[in-house]
């Protein structure tokens, strides 16, 4: 069993060996850097960009009704207002 392990590390090695010396790795990298020049031009954004633009949206949100809230408030006084001064 020893051998038949020396055997498929040795040649595992040998694969790794020819891989990085070969032209897959270059096909590799140039296949890369077109991903990457290609994503550049698709005006995307991280997980991490989107995941903080959620949360600022949610207090934005949160904020926003608050803001509605108050401001039926107000129209209510000042309806109320007008009403006595009628």
């Amino acid at each position: 069993m020893k051998q038949s392990n020396d055997v498929f590390n040795d040649f595992q090695r040998k694969m790794s060996e020819f891989l990085q010396n070969s032209p897959a790795k270059d096909v590799e990298k140039n296949m890369k850097a077109m991903l990457a020049q290609g994503f550049s031009k698709l005006d995307l954004v991280t997980r991490e960009e989107f995941d903080t633009q959620t949360q600022v949206l949610v207090r934005t949100r949160a904020r926003l009704e608050e803001l509605e809230k108050r401001v039926a408030q107000l129209e209510q006084r000042l309806a109320g207002g007008s009403a006595k001064q009628d």
